[in-house]
């Protein structure tokens, strides 16, 4: 009955789950309304690049320097353009194409998921789980590559 009595006073004030965050940081629901991708995300010499004209051999020893399990590509201009992930690599193996000899922006997928950096890290763990992903593109608000996140680093972080 006190639960109930509270919920109503504080329905009645307008009080909101984004209040109680700020009032609770630390606890799972701030987190989840608080903690935004670029708290969380792997950016700067953290993050996987290689350049589009680079094979697919030197594309691998980047993703194991990493290990982050892929890698961005990027244009000559340094816009990515594509990435290159552990799936892309087992289709590669099985297509039985040169590792030396094939350039990445022939093998690459285009077609990737971004999230902003601004974005809340419970969005990057729905649209990773809506689309069976480990990992995200992050941008900045100008388009340029900030950085990537991963499941991992949400699990680690206690948002999902």
């Amino acid at each position: 009955m006190g639960d109930a009595l509270a919920m109503a006073l504080l329905e009645a004030r307008g009080f909101t789950a984004e209040d109680f965050a700020f009032s609770h940081p630390g606890g799972n629901l701030g987190r989840r309304l608080l903690l935004k991708v670029g708290d969380v995300m792997h950016k700067g010499d953290d993050i996987p690049r290689v350049a589009e004209t680079t094979s697919v051999k030197e594309s691998l020893l980047e993703m194991s320097a990493k290990k982050l399990g892929m890698t961005t590509v990027s244009s000559s201009a340094g816009k990515v353009i594509g990435v290159f992930t552990d799936g892309d690599l087992r289709r590669f193996l099985d297509s039985g194409q040169p590792l030396d000899d094939t350039r990445i922006d022939t093998v690459m997928t285009t077609t990737y998921k971004t999230i902003d950096k601004n974005a809340l890290a419970s969005e990057a763990a729905r649209l990773m789980q809506d689309n069976e992903i480990y990992s995200l593109v992050v941008m900045n608000d100008d388009d340029s590559l900030a950085g990537i996140i991963t499941m991992h680093d949400l699990l680690k972080a206690n948002v999902v």
